[in-house]
């Protein structure tokens, strides 16, 4: 087998190779933001550059940079895409059966005021499935109920994205942290305890945050006890989760810890003028909460709870289905070559080498593809789907109808995540993600703020944090290492900046667009957003300086959770 060496500086002069390394997401924002042509055609484009960029700049074979392109596809639409495509489908199957209206009913009888439906919605519910499921689920689905709410589709997809930041560094069942201590070789209960010790106090700011980013700050002043309970709530749990129980359900317990404690807030408070968007001029006195039961006159207790009922199979199943025993046990039946890793994709697995500085010593790049059909995220949301479709009445035929109408909706959204992936993974096997990374190393006394952002970086090339984390986690250690700084700080920091990356990368822009029906309109999202990243990752970076330079002693050492 051929092997192939990455090259981290082929022009001799670093700040040239890190400009050119970036010239395929340049050309993906400019295609989205600038000439907004239509994101999977802006996809593949991007991905045909980096594979010019690879070969031509930084001498990959272009057998390797064809093939690591066609993998990522591959990855892309069994482990994204498909997650994506099962959730719109459970959604459509709750608006063809007339369930969502009554569930858009149950959450106005909470609070009819859209600020905190807001936060309800896209914060709270919408963590707790990043907890559960990740990759995508909470935009998708989170965003489709905010339209059903009365939420513009560019509203919805724009705040979703902006809320699904501060629970992302556990999202999936804990996969970041996960995935930070195998290549970090760090103590997984330190390392969570250290995020869990940074994003407490981005948990109070986001919701702050979303509320300003919808209306204006008298109106924000308006719901501030909500805002509070809702952040306040959410921060200490997670706190207290990251750093003494687990890093496994520290999002799942969170969100619903802050769902439960603001429900029972706001049936003793409510904001004094009501706040719609398509009347949001004219505030109208609130009704009295202790009075207040419009939705139990129109719909039944049986009813609100058979309406909601697909969204609870659908958080059990995604739950089980992250469960590693149960994992475990649906691979080994239906997943061949599950216990060697899945199938070595011909002629890349290990053939690309990762070479010092960015790992210790050389190491071969991994590429196998496990195929793992039912027990992947988008399988246990499909299966939800069919039982939640069943169970409310529906024929076979028309759940085939619907699924085959669902596809039809999301062709273009489909072919759009996979091809990000595509890119990502050319990115990543051409060593183009270190060759960025390795800039942000060279800031000295202020890499703590700078080191940040390369977990920002991370997240934005791959759309993932659990990705960032496993192709920067090790060299976040290597350069704290040298430049004296905590490596726990350093590594958690990675993992914690690359959360407000999460709104910016194309794959979660596509899944947001794809939910609300806002294809098109990628790049004018994308430029909404952007800014609200930006500014946050610095206060993380802030936060990060914080402890690498005046709070060393809170950085934890030998943490054990608590059995």
């Amino acid at each position: 087998m051929t092997t192939w060496t990455q090259t981290y500086d082929p022009t001799g002069h670093w700040w040239l190779s890190a400009l050119i390394a970036a010239v395929p997401m340049m050309v993906l924002f400019a295609l989205l933001v600038g000439f907004r042509v239509r994101p999977h055609l802006s996809a593949l484009t991007s991905g045909l550059t980096a594979i010019a960029v690879a070969t031509v700049v930084f001498h990959m074979p272009p057998a390797l940079a064809s093939i690591s392109f066609v993998y990522g596809i591959a990855y892309g639409l069994l482990k994204i895409a498909w997650i994506v495509v099962a959730a719109v489908y459970l959604y459509d199957i709750s608006v063809d059966t007339g369930q969502f209206e009554i569930l858009k009913a149950s959450v106005t009888s909470v609070t009819p005021d859209q600020r905190i439906q807001l936060l309800l919605v896209a914060f709270c519910f919408g963590a707790f499935l990043e907890g559960a499921a990740g990759f995508g689920t909470p935009v998708a689905i989170a965003g489709a109920l905010l339209i059903g709410l009365g939420f513009s589709p560019l509203q919805a997809a724009t705040l979703n994205l902006i809320a699904n930041t501060a629970p992302v560094a556990w999202g999936a069942i804990g996969a970041p942290i996960h995935a930070l201590a195998a290549v970090s070789a760090l103590p997984e209960s330190d390392l969570s305890a250290m995020v869990g010790r940074i994003l407490p106090f981005m948990s109070v700011l986001v919701p702050i945050w979303l509320v300003r980013a919808m209306v204006g700050w008298a109106e924000t002043m308006e719901v501030m006890p909500a805002i509070l309970v809702v952040g306040i709530s959410f921060a200490t749990t997670q706190f207290y989760w990251s750093n003494y129980r687990d890093s496994n359900l520290v999002d799942i317990i969170a969100g619903i810890v802050s769902l439960v404690v603001t429900a029972i807030f706001l049936r003793f408070w409510q904001p004094k003028k009501i706040w719609r968007c398509e009347d949001s001029h004219s505030g109208a006195p609130c009704p009295d909460p202790r009075t207040w039961d419009s939705t139990e006159n129109l719909y039944t207790p049986l009813q609100i709870f058979q309406a909601w009922m697909p969204f609870v199979i659908l958080s059990i199943f995604v739950l089980l289905w992250g469960l590693p025993t149960i994992k475990l046990a649906i691979n080994t039946v239906t997943t061949p070559a599950f216990h060697e890793g899945g199938w070595s994709v011909p002629y890349l697995h290990k053939a690309v080498l990762r070479s010092p500085p960015v790992v210790a010593k050389i190491v071969a790049e991994p590429a196998k593809f496990d195929l793992n059909w039912l027990s992947a995220t988008g399988s246990a949301c499909f299966i939800a789907a069919v039982i939640s479709g069943l169970l409310l009445g529906l024929k076979p035929k028309r759940l085939a109808e619907l699924f085959l109408a669902t596809l039809f909706k999301m062709r273009f959204a489909v072919m759009a995540i996979t091809c990000m992936l595509g890119l990502g993974f050319v990115t990543r096997y051409a060593g183009l993600d270190a060759v960025l990374g390795l800039a942000f190393t060279r800031t000295g006394w202020l890499y703590p703020f700078f080191g940040t952002f390369l977990g920002w970086l991370g997240v934005a090339l791959t759309g993932s944090d659990t990705s960032s984390n496993t192709l920067f986690g090790n060299l976040q250690r290597i350069t704290a290492e040298q430049l004296h700084i905590d490596p726990i700080l350093m590594c958690a920091a990675n993992s914690a900046g690359g959360v407000m990356g999460k709104m910016v990368d194309a794959q979660s822009i596509c899944i947001a667009t794809a939910a609300t029906n806002q294809l098109g309109n990628e790049g004018k999202i994308l430029k909404l957003v952007f800014w609200h990243s930006m500014a946050l990752c610095a206060l993380v970076g802030l936060i990060v300086m914080a402890y690498a330079h005046l709070f060393q002693h809170f950085v934890p050492h030998g943490l054990t959770f608590m059995k």
